[in-house]
């Protein structure tokens, strides 16, 4: 298994970064304002206007991490890395059941297991937390729904059949979504799912979380010796991270409108720390973007009871883990593919 390395965020505007030896040196202004050894970082996310020298980017791709850039609000534009790594026969058989219907039926109904079951648990430790500060029978409602969209995802479906499932049940709980904000009503509200660009703040702060998730899916699955690029839910589209998306499904719940949620609930951000500009997008500010980083960075050192491998595990190894978990399914080690299913 791959050990956890951290990733370095580079969010100052105008910063610099450069290669020193076996070290990554980030410059502010002509001034040095960290120096990293390489073989602590497992990759590097530049936002905005940040800037890497031709050698640094050669020096990671040697090293294996990867430098990706993003728009300041987390909108992904690209990536460099090294030489793909990974067996090739791992790679044609994920494309061997990416061409077969049954075959991707069989891994989306393992991949919607792992989302439907920790939408649910988070709708449940709501109704347990809050209940008298959230429209309890609303709620309810949306969790026992969510249970019959788990209970359909037993029987013998067509793959179109299985992604309009998904659809009605992420519908249902976005639905329900506001009501699990519990505090600063008048400024953190969200009314339906938005993007490209997102158009409130309780989006903004999605959106950019599930960018920073799905560069650590990416990684890990790229590690693991998969195409990131081949999925099973989501359908090919030239360049659409299918299987990073595909993973990400168990962490967006679990992981991400988590943490959207507790850094609201608990006062953590403030609405000054976002602006609407001309084009109605709403974006956050330096400010609000390191503490983010900073509280996903810390989360990803918490350790949890992984539910198939019976042990703890850091939640930043989780990535790891199901990529590696794919792989051996895949390869044809374990019968099925084992979603990560919080408890």
């Amino acid at each position: 298994m791959k050990k956890h390395l951290n990733t370095l965020f580079v969010t100052t505007q105008g910063a610099y970064l450069n290669k020193e030896g076996e070290t990554v040196v980030v410059n502010v202004e002509k001034e040095v304002k960290l120096r990293l050894p390489i073989h602590t970082i497992g990759g590097i996310i530049c936002f905005g206007n940040v800037m890497c020298s031709p050698y640094l980017l050669g020096f990671c791709a040697e090293k294996d991490v990867a430098v990706s850039f993003l728009t300041e609000n987390g909108r992904f534009l690209a990536r460099v890395q090294g030489p793909v790594s990974g067996n090739v026969l791992l790679r044609r058989e994920q494309y061997r059941r990416a061409d077969n219907p049954e075959a991707t039926a069989h891994i989306v109904k393992s991949i919607l297991t792992g989302k439907l079951a920790n939408c649910r648990t988070v709708l449940k430790r709501a109704l347990r937390d809050h209940p008298d500060k959230i429209d309890v029978e609303a709620v309810k409602e949306v969790a026992d729904k969510l249970g019959y969209s788990l209970d359909r995802l037993q029987e013998d479906l067509h793959l179109d059949v299985l992604r309009g499932i998904e659809g009605e049940a992420a519908k249902a709980y976005f639905r329900v979504f506001d009501h699990l904000i519990i505090a600063q009503k008048q400024d953190f509200y969200f009314r339906e799912r938005n993007r490209r660009p997102p158009l409130d703040r309780v989006n903004c702060l999605l959106s950019f979380i599930y960018t920073i998730v799905m560069h650590d899916v990416r990684s890990a699955l790229e590690t693991t010796g998969l195409d990131p690029a081949v999925g099973f839910l989501h359908r090919d589209r030239p360049g659409r991270p299918g299987l990073a998306l595909d993973m990400m499904e168990e962490f967006r719940p679990f992981l991400a409108d988590r943490m959207a949620l507790s850094l609201i609930n608990l006062n953590q951000l403030r609405p000054e720390g976002f602006t609407t500009v001309e084009s109605g997008a709403v974006i956050m500010d330096d400010e609000t973007r390191k503490t983010l980083l900073t509280t996903y960075q810390k989360r990803k050192q918490d350790t949890i009871d992984h539910p198939f491998l019976n042990e703890k595990v850091s939640i930043g190894i989780l990535f790891y883990t199901q990529a590696l978990l794919m792989a051996r399914f895949l390869r044809g080690d374990i019968d099925g593919y084992p979603p990560f299913i919080w408890r």
